[in-house]
């Protein structure tokens, strides 16, 4: 039996899970209070605070450090990696100390679980990071070369997703072609081909269908109206693309469930509600297109996906090229458990980032 701590650092909260094989044996979510966080001068410089949430949980629920096998934790942001596990090692630390591929909380829950490995005989793991990369040459032209297309997206959602079909339908991952789409505050679609996902949307940087909280794709020539009218900054532009975009901007909310809700008696909720499926509809249409309409599958996930209505709207539009299979939830913890516990078997090879 293999013992596998899995860390998930969000911006204010700290996910933590203690799994026994696949089995989940304590999991908690621990809110950070915004003042203690902007107290902060670098995410980075969290580092104890955060640690002390880990700590504290081992401590709780009786569990020793030295008796795990794996910590293994979200991933963060390096040169860009095909999808995989990867053991947490100084060269993958150094990239993500030096910002210059992005700065997110979870570039300190790589720093955490490698410190907290040092002295045990536990593996530092990620699994799936989110800057996964496996585009094809193709797929990286935008229409101009200073602006390539990059693969910006929930890899290790859609990773797991497809993985957990193919083994309920007992199938290869890589040798199907699969849509997989993330339903949550940001949404995703991509193209998986042959086990890589060879095509998908920026769901942080302003590209596809619209969320609860992102705009998705814009009309090009008015945005760049915008951001030189001298009425907006770049960090509010930056903000209005992820963060008060989408439904927020819309309904001021972003909370789905909320506009499911008032969707059923409001005309113009209803409207703006099904605008975003209808965009997402549209980018599994594309996806569709990149595999030649050769698609085993489409499978649907986060939280967003636990909608009925949304799933029947996308079934309308969709089930003509393949069925659809719902895994609502965002299932991250249990994804990153899976991946850490399948590389303790030997089932899953583990990666080194290189120099």
């Amino acid at each position: 039996m293999y013992k596998i701590l899995a860390i998930n650092l969000g911006s204010s909260s700290t996910k933590i899970a203690y799994y026994e094989d696949n089995v989940c044996i304590k999991q908690i979510t621990e809110e950070h209070p915004l003042e203690k966080i902007i107290s902060f001068t670098d995410i980075m410089d969290q580092d104890d605070y955060r640690r002390e949430s880990v700590e504290r949980f081992l401590e709780q629920n009786s569990i020793a450090l030295d008796s795990l096998d794996a910590i293994v934790s979200r991933g963060g942001h390096t040169k860009s990696l095909e999808g995989g596990v990867y053991t947490i090692n100084e060269e993958m630390l150094c990239q993500q100390a030096s910002g210059l591929y992005g700065r997110h909380a979870c570039d300190l829950g790589s720093k955490i679980a490698f410190a907290m490995c040092e002295s045990i005989k536990a593996i530092p793991l990620v699994v799936d990071p989110p800057i996964t990369d496996e585009f094809e040459p193709v797929a990286r032209l935008s229409g101009h070369p200073l602006l390539p297309r990059k693969s910006s997206f929930h890899a290790l959602s859609h990773k797991a997703t497809a993985k957990r079909y193919t083994r309920e339908y007992g199938l290869k991952y890589d040798e199907i072609n699969l849509i997989v789409v993330h339903l949550g505050g940001g949404v995703s679609v991509a193209a998986h081909k042959n086990g890589r996902m060879v095509d998908g949307d920026n769901a942080l940087d302003g590209d596809g269908a619209f969320s609860t909280n992102r705009t998705g794709a814009l009309p090009v020539g008015a945005l760049a109206k915008l951001c030189f009218s001298g009425d907006y900054t770049y960090d509010q532009v930056k903000k209005m693309l992820n963060g008060e975009g989408g439904l927020v901007a819309y309904l001021g909310t972003s909370d789905a469930k909320e506009v499911d809700e008032r969707a059923k008696t409001d005309e113009y909720t209803a409207l703006c509600f099904n605008a975003m499926i209808y965009q997402v509809a549209k980018e599994i249409g594309g996806m569709a297109t990149v595999l030649h309409g050769d698609v085993n599958a489409i499978l649907v996930t986060g939280g967003i996906a636990y909608s009925k209505y949304v799933i029947d709207k996308l079934n309308e539009s969709c089930s003509f090229i393949a069925p659809i299979v719902v895994y609502p939830g965002e299932n991250e913890m249990a994804s990153l458990a899976t991946g850490a516990l399948e590389a303790l078997r030997g089932e899953e090879e583990i990666k080194k980032v290189p120099k």
